[in-house]
């Protein structure tokens, strides 16, 4: 039963022949994701270009409605950034390459285009329908609770909605294979940089974890601080390298687009590679439909709804187009016979260590164990609202929670257990089912939340002439 779901999620559910003898294996997530990214970029009269301004806008408003114990709406996008950003922008990202080519990175890019409009959408229902949390302080919120709205007539407030517990036990699951995954990837990013144990590694990264995590509201606290400088440090290197090799840009650039739409590749058979390897990077690196950044975006005290889905929206360009983007380009820059063979890690390492000397792979493990550390302190985050709608306000079960991913993260450092991999996988993909099923009937909240905020900001802007 359980490898008829993961097949039914991520195995190629419709093959559309392709020229050249290639052809395009569709997943169910991935007939439902695009889709919808590009309805709800229809809706929104095309959000990602019309309203990027109003993005940077509201990420650097100083105006912060924030009260004691809540968190502002640049602290929501932070966790969630945190979230997104892991081990997927590095390995992910070479491993989309690997498989498809330079062309895959510009449909990770159009993915990520579409993908923030349906992060919008789930960010500003989730604010709608937050409310207030008695145990942590401040706000909570998320699919669980607008699913929950949406079938209010068959489910009352001591009543759970079926679809909104089947959402809650699928994240919980989900983040708890994240977990053991974060804990293998540090593990051996480190014993590789370092020649370190894992034992020592896993000892050493629970504990750390543990006092965060443990602590009433130290994980945005934490978050604050490193997510801004992991991400700022993986880009400055970045640049350097690009300003260091500048003279390939051109052809790097040439090669991306060549390869996504050149006909080289459908006559050899590939495009079809090409296309869905930079789709699923894309889609499955920001999350957008996904329900998890909406449980950080509940979490925000913000003084409009419609803002903090733009602050969401943001989120998806930060991941994709930024930090994707930073390995791919690490990667492009690397003359192929340093790389040829490589998989993975490897790879990443090897082409750092062209770069930037023996520097570069200690660099990519750093950068390695702080991203897949911010994430898995992120989505204990995500879980405290689920925990709380399941097993209703009581400091045991989230404790109890919060204990069993520590256990899975300890695990994941000594050891790779492809079934709780794959049990992640499951997770995540029913996730996604069940919080689409509620964007659909409830997305007209969401686009009168962003009319209202649009006449506001004309308004707004009249007045300041």
């Amino acid at each position: 039963m359980f490898q008829f779901i993961y097949n039914l999620l991520w195995g190629d559910l419709i093959t559309i022949p392709l020229p050249g003898g290639s052809s395009l294996g569709l997943s169910l997530l991935v007939i439902l994701l695009i889709p919808s990214g590009i309805y709800f970029t229809i809706r929104t009269k095309f959000l990602p270009f019309r309203l990027f301004s109003e993005m940077l806008h509201a990420a650097l408003e100083k105006n912060d409605t924030a009260h004691k114990d809540s968190i502002s709406g640049i602290q929501a996008l932070i966790v969630s950034t945190a979230c997104r950003v892991g081990m997927g922008n590095l390995v992910g990202v070479v491993a989309a390459i690997s498989a498809g080519g330079a062309g895959a990175v510009f449909w990770m890019w159009l993915i990520a285009v579409f993908g923030a409009s349906t992060a919008f959408i789930e960010a500003t229902l989730a604010q709608i329908y937050k409310e207030r949390d008695p145990l942590y302080g401040g706000y909570r919120g998320g699919p669980a609770y607008y699913i929950h709205h949406l079938f209010r007539k068959t489910s009352s407030k001591n009543k759970r909605s079926v679809l909104a517990v089947l959402f809650a036990l699928s994240g919980l699951i989900c983040w708890c294979g994240i977990s053991q995954v974060i804990g293998n990837s540090i593990s051996s990013a480190v014993e590789n940089a370092f020649h370190i144990p894992p034992l020592y590694t896993a000892v050493v990264l629970v504990a750390v974890a543990a006092v965060i995590v443990l602590r009433k509201n130290a994980t945005v606290k934490v978050l604050d601080i490193m997510v801004p400088i992991m991400a700022g440090c993986y880009f400055l290197l970045t640049l350097f390298i690009i300003i260091k090799n500048i003279d390939l840009l051109p052809s790097v650039f040439q090669r991306i687009f060549a390869e996504a739409l050149g006909f080289r590749q459908a006559a050899a058979g590939g495009i079809g590679a090409v296309i869905m390897n930079g789709a699923k990077r894309g889609l499955f690196s920001n999350e957008a439909g996904s329900g998890s950044a909406p449980c950080a975006a509940a979490a925000a005290d913000i003084s409009h709804p419609a803002k903090e889905g733009l602050l969401q929206s943001l989120g998806v360009f930060i991941d994709t187009l930024l930090i994707c983007s930073c390995s791919a380009m690490i990667m492009l820059m690397t003359p192929p016979g340093f790389i040829d063979g490589l998989q993975g890690m490897d790879l990443l390492q090897a082409a750092m260590n062209y770069h930037l000397g023996s520097f570069g792979p200690i660099f990519i493990a750093v950068i390695l164990w702080l991203f897949s550390f911010s994430t898995f302190i992120g989505i204990l985050f995500y879980a405290r609202p689920n925990v709380a709608y399941l097993f209703g306000d009581n400091w045991l079960s989230q404790t109890l929670y919060k204990i069993l991913a520590l256990i899975m993260l300890f695990i994941g450092c000594l050891a790779a257990y492809t079934f709780v991999w794959d049990l992640g996988d499951v997770g995540v993909g029913l996730m996604t089912i069940f919080n689409l099923a509620a964007l659909f009937p409830l997305a007209p909240k969401a686009l009168s939340q962003l009319k209202e905020y649009e006449a506001f900001r004309k308004k707004e802007k009249e007045e300041a002439v």
